[in-house]
């Protein structure tokens, strides 16, 4: 059975990040969405919303879980019997940190591949970052997020009265 690790913050999951699932669902067996806990990063949510988040969408293919991991990701992908971790290249600028990743982590675990897939171009210049910097300011962030996370959203940044 051929299974890929699909790992990401996804905080939040949009629309580009689901493409590429849909993606990854066609190409594997098996499909592990990984959230990822300790990122470097600060996330607006936690690992439990963003679970909650990614389930709903997940649920349309029945060989996709949704799961957390901490720590090195080749050995997570060990652990999972994975046999390749997907990305998605939403634009060039993304390539050199990409590239950089699949080569520590061919270093790291040479028995884990790393494939790159692009999201559709309707998706490519969406990021989590971007999406969270227009509900900021409360704009509309549903062309770019399912409705779920665009009502978590708006909980986490409520506009001032008028």
């Amino acid at each position: 059975m051929r299974h890929c690790i699909y790992p990401g913050t996804f905080d939040p999951i949009t629309y580009g990040h689901l493409d590429v699932l849909a993606r990854a669902a066609k190409l594997f067996e098996k499909v592990t969405v990984a959230v990822a806990e300790s990122s470097g990063k600060a996330p607006l949510f936690t690992v439990a919303e963003r679970i909650a988040m990614i389930q709903p969408s997940a649920a349309q293919y029945p060989h996709v879980t949704v799961t957390t991991f901490k720590g090195l990701l080749v050995e997570f992908c060990i652990a999972q019997k994975a046999d390749a971790i997907i990305r998605g290249l939403r634009a060039l600028s993304d390539f050199e940190f990409e590239f950089n990743m699949a080569l520590m982590n061919r270093h790291l675990e040479p028995q884990v591949e790393t494939l790159f897939v692009m999201p559709n171009e309707q998706f490519s210049y969406t990021s989590s970052t971007l999406v969270k910097q227009v509900a900021v300011y409360g704009g509309d962030v549903t062309h770019f997020v399912p409705p779920i996370v665009a009502e978590a959203l708006k909980r986490a940044y409520p506009q001032p009265a008028r």
